[in-house]
């Protein structure tokens, strides 16, 4: 009696041991059918602020979704991959680049969610990352999305670069050859 007990728990483990392998082969199989669909990009109030920030900063380009490690590099001399496993996942919800794609600053909108624990780790660790590149960082609440004039004044909005007739971009600063 123990052997059949002791049998029907091998085939039973055995059975979910070839299921679960069955599984885990399905998921990294590149044939057949994927499970992904597309979806916005943006919620509905990430989408207002997008626009606003659009229209409040003609001379600027407004970049919405960005993995922090497009945009921050790690300093020679210390181990790169380690200090992007740090940022990895990360994202920033707008990044405010100068025509020359140089980034302005880094605009986040908080929701309720960013109470939690977890999420404020999340946010200083963010914040300590954009800090450490100098990169500036500005935080509105989801309930106070703010309008054209005060997002041109709480981002000093003045033009970074000139496009000249050509289309080509150039430094404001630089002086004519």
């Amino acid at each position: 009696m123990k052997i059949i007990a002791a049998l029907i728990v091998f085939a039973v483990l055995a059975l979910i041991f070839i299921v679960a392998t069955k599984k885990e082969a399905g998921i990294q199989s590149t044939e057949g059918e994927w499970p992904f669909y597309a979806k916005k990009l943006m919620s509905a109030p990430e989408q207002t602020l997008y626009f606003r920030l659009v229209l409040a900063l003609p001379d600027y380009i407004v970049l919405s979704q960005v993995q922090l490690s497009s945009f921050l590099g790690v300093k020679k001399g210390n181990q790169r991959l380690a200090w992007l496993n740090r940022i990895n996942r990360m994202s920033a919800d707008f990044v405010v680049c100068a025509k020359d794609t140089s980034v302005i600053a880094v605009v986040e909108l908080d929701d309720s969610s960013h109470e939690r624990s977890d999420r404020k780790i999340a946010d200083a660790k963010k914040d300590k990352a954009l800090t450490a590149a100098g990169v500036r960082i500005v935080r509105w609440h989801v309930k106070s999305i703010p309008d054209k004039q005060t997002i041109r004044a709480e981002l000093h909005a003045q033009p970074m670069v000139e496009v000249n007739a050509s289309m080509e971009i150039e430094p404001a600063n630089q002086s004519a050859q």
